[in-house]
C-alpha cells in the first residue's frame, strides 16, 4: 500500500452546526478524519492547516498549502478542500509542477450532517491514489475522478461532472 498524506484545509467537509449562532463552522479541534480512520481500521497520516471555507481562501493560503506539499516527503497526497474554489487551488498547485500526485476532494454536505457523501469522496480519492501511476493534480468528487482540468462543479445540478 502506498503511504498517503491527507491534508485538511477545511471546507464544507469539516463543518459542524453551532447551536449558539445557528451557523455551520469549521472547528479548530476537529477529529472527523481520525474518526473515519478508526472506522476504516486504518492509519491515515493527517495534517490540518488553514481551516477555512474555500470562499475565504486567499493566495497566501494556497501558498501555504503548496509549501506544505512541496516540503512533504509524501509523493501521494489527498487535500480535503471546499468545493467552491477547489478548481482554483487545483490549478494553482498544478502550475507549480510538483513531482507528486495530488488529489483534491471535499463534500457538498458536511460530514457532521450526513457522512455518506464525504466518506464516499474520501474513499474514492484514497482508492484512486492507491492505483494511479502518473503524477499531477486530480479532483475526486461525486464518483468522478480525473485531471483537475476535466472535473468541474455543476452549480445547476449541485454536483461535480466531467
Amino acid at each position: 500500500m502506498k503511504k498517503i498524506l491527507i491534508i485538511s484545509t477545511g471546507g464544507t467537509f469539516s463543518k459542524v452546526y453551532n447551536p449558539i449562532n445557528g451557523k455551520l463552522e469549521i472547528p479548530k479541534e476537529n477529529q472527523l478524519l481520525e474518526d473515519i480512520a478508526k472506522k476504516w481500521r486504518c492509519e491515515f497520516n493527517i495534517l490540518k492547516i488553514i481551516d477555512k471555507d474555500s470562499l475565504d481562501m486567499t493566495n497566501h493560503d494556497r501558498l501555504e498549502l503548496l509549501g506544505t506539499i512541496n516540503q512533504s516527503d509524501y509523493h501521494h497526497i489527498i487535500v480535503i478542500h471546499g468545493t467552491d474554489t477547489m478548481d482554483v487551488t487545483a490549478e494553482y498547485l498544478a502550475e507549480a509542477e510538483l513531482e507528486k500526485t495530488i488529489l483534491l476532494t471535499g463534500a457538498m454536505v458536511p460530514y457532521s450532517i450526513d457522512p455518506v457523501e464525504s466518506t464516499a469522496n474520501l474513499a474514492s480519492a484514497y482508492g484512486y491514489l492507491q492505483n494511479v501511476e502518473k503524477e499531477g493534480v486530480f479532483i475526486s468528487m461525486n464518483g468522478v475522478i480525473a485531471s483537475y482540468e476535466k472535473v468541474k462543479k455543476n452549480r445547476v445540478e449541485g454536483k461535480f461532472t466531467l
